[in-house]
């Protein structure tokens, strides 16, 4: 019998921090950062969000555009890794995007003049800025992002 209380009590412990991180709610529904992927990629892009968002050094917006591959610098290895590179966008500014690869799969035959399209969060530096977040978020608590490159979409 006492075996058996055990037991049962290990299951509720079980189900509550199932309940804690939301196990059920995200089983049952499709996240946010789901929903938003899918309305990015039907979406057209405003890309007057990104330069506004640099005229007035704003951060954490979230941002959408197109350019061209301006120069490839080395993978961060330091945490999280990080494919890195530079993107003159139309307007003539650059912006430094970080696409994760060890949350999406890594981008291919990345080359300097190459068009490219990409969605993420913004933060502002006076280099032009960072977009990061330009994958989906495991936890479902972050905007999903991604990156269009030679006719595919990475995420």
């Amino acid at each position: 019998m006492r075996k058996l209380i055990a037991f049962v009590g290990l299951l509720g412990v079980i189900y509550a921090l199932a309940l804690q991180h939301g196990v059920f709610e995200r089983a049952a529904a499709p996240t946010q950062s789901e929903a938003q992927a899918s309305q990015h990629s039907t979406q057209r892009c405003d890309e007057n969000t990104l330069a506004s968002a640099y005229r007035n050094h704003e951060s954490r917006v979230e941002v959408c555009g197109q350019g061209i591959l301006a120069k490839l610098l080395k993978d961060d290895t330091q945490g999280a890794r990080h494919q890195r590179f530079i993107v003159r966008l139309p307007s003539g500014q650059t912006v430094l995007i970080a696409y994760n690869f060890d949350l999406a799969p890594r981008i291919e035959g990345l080359r300097a003049g190459a068009p490219i399209e990409f969605a993420g969060e913004y933060e502002w530096n006076g280099q032009g800025g960072v977009v990061h977040w330009t994958h989906r978020d495991p936890a479902g608590r972050h905007p999903a992002g991604w990156i269009r490159y030679g006719g595919h979409q990475y995420q």
